[in-house]
């Protein structure tokens, strides 16, 4: 009798570390998307003050100060954000609307690039710019224009833009 408890222990054991196993995948498989919501959650309730504004899909903060690239995207991270991508012409018309500034990163310099490491395609350079005048003029800034299309600008600091795009966009409507 005791060989048959002690083999009904056993078994039962052996289904719970079953359990246990399948139970744990699951927890690691919802675990990147639990996170992601919880932080948009998060996000959600920074996202309706004032400081963001909404086009299209995505919520933009434009800063009021001026930073390096680093101390900007640093500061984007903070929020849950990364720096713009200005990838379709709708947002060059609303950056240039509100002569606002962005930020590219010149890893090599000559060599400019989006956060995501993406190429820079769309180029509104002024005459003369990009320079490197200071040597580390990583920023690019809108300023009004003075030559037709011609509005960027390099700088060693600058305003940025922080973008969000949420992956479940149903919870910002």
């Amino acid at each position: 009798m005791a060989k048959i408890s002690y083999q009904n222990l056993t078994e039962e054991r052996d289904q719970l570390k079953e359990i246990l196993s399948k139970e744990h995948r699951i927890l690691q498989d919802i675990s990147p998307d639990l996170v992601k919501l919880l932080g948009e959650r998060n996000m959600q309730v920074q996202i309706h003050s004032d400081e963001w504004k909404k086009f299209g899909n995505s919520f933009y903060y434009f800063s009021t100060e001026q930073k390096t690239w680093s101390e900007a995207r640093q500061d984007c991270r903070d929020r849950g954000a990364d720096l713009v991508i200005i990838n379709n012409l709708l947002l060059i018309q609303i950056f240039l609307y509100l002569l606002h500034s962005f930020l590219l990163d010149a890893e090599k310099e000559g060599v400019w690039k989006w956060v995501d490491g993406s190429p820079l395609t769309i180029k509104f350079w002024k005459s003369g710019e990009p320079n490197n005048d200071f040597g580390n003029e990583n920023c690019a800034a809108f300023s009004p224009l003075s030559e037709k299309n011609k509005a960027w600008n390099d700088l060693d600091i600058a305003g940025w833009t922080c973008e969000f795009t949420p992956v479940f966009p149903r919870i910002y409507n």
